[in-house]
């Protein structure tokens, strides 16, 4: 059995924690007490894992995974107040934002196979981080949500729509993203956001049964095979606005909370 490593490489990880099994690289968000919302110190953190990782040939499969109750309750909302109180053009938060829609990329990107083990609560920006991941496990028990309508914000977290409406369908996310209605781990499946259900118990056994097979690939064949799917399914889009994302999120929470101050509605 290979020796578990867990390192904090690069720089001292507080909101990540990171393990390094052979080529399996772990990664768990790790702000419980938050629910473990996407915050910009998150991001950042995510980055630095995430981002050199096709500078390290060794690492083949990447884990994805979430501390305490649920994975992630999507982006911080309380950051996003607070910077566009400080910040009220927006710029601060479109920063955030680009940094969202590189963590996606680099999931999107990375020739390591991404593997997303979820379980509780996955919501908004929670979804779209697993989304981009190649393969995704949920417990039975996991609950679904897009809330960004509901919240008068646009549907733009790092880039996913497009790639949400490759993964599940239009109809069903037009759906979804209209009515912000919950949704549970069996329609998951059926949308193809989830590839595997499986009891709470059963997540790492789960995860276990991908990773040993795509370990006794050859090594420069997954890559390939991976890219090759992403150009295919980007080649029937007309267009990508992810590039604009950015924007649209922060004018449209810059307008929410604008509507909040003279006593509008969200929810």
């Amino acid at each position: 059995m290979e020796e578990s490593v867990t390192t904090s490489v690069p720089g001292h990880l507080k909101t990540v924690l990171v393990e390094q099994r052979g080529p399996v690289l772990k990664v768990r968000l790790n702000s419980p007490e938050t629910g473990n919302t996407l915050s910009a110190d998150l991001l950042d953190e995510l980055l630095s894992v995430l981002a050199p990782l096709n500078d390290r040939p060794e690492t083949r499969v990447v884990v994805l995974s979430g501390e305490g109750d649920d994975f992630c309750l999507g982006a911080d909302r309380e950051e996003f107040a607070a910077s566009l109180g400080t910040d009220p053009t927006g710029a601060e938060l479109r920063a955030i934002m680009d940094r969202a829609r590189r963590v996606c990329e680099a999931l999107d990107t990375a020739n390591a196979i991404t593997v997303a083990r979820l379980h509780g609560r996955v919501v908004g920006a929670g979804l779209a981080l697993a989304v981009f991941c190649d393969l995704r496990v949920g417990a039975d028990t996991c609950r679904f949500r897009l809330p960004e309508v509901a919240l008068g914000v646009a549907p733009a977290w790092g880039g996913v729509l497009p790639r949400l409406l490759n993964e599940a369908g239009a109809a069903a996310v037009r759906e979804l993203i209209l009515t912000c209605a919950p949704f549970d781990a069996a329609r998951a499946r059926r949308m193809s956001l989830l590839h595997k259900v499986v009891p709470a118990d059963e997540l790492d056994a789960a995860v276990e049964a991908w990773t040993g097979p795509l370990l006794r690939r050859p090594p420069g064949a997954l890559p390939l095979a991976k890219h090759l799917l992403g150009a295919y399914s980007r080649g029937g889009r007309l267009a990508d606005g992810g590039l604009l994302d950015a924007h649209l999120l922060s004018a449209t929470a810059a307008a929410a909370a604008g509507a909040a101050a003279r006593g509008g509605t969200s929810g």
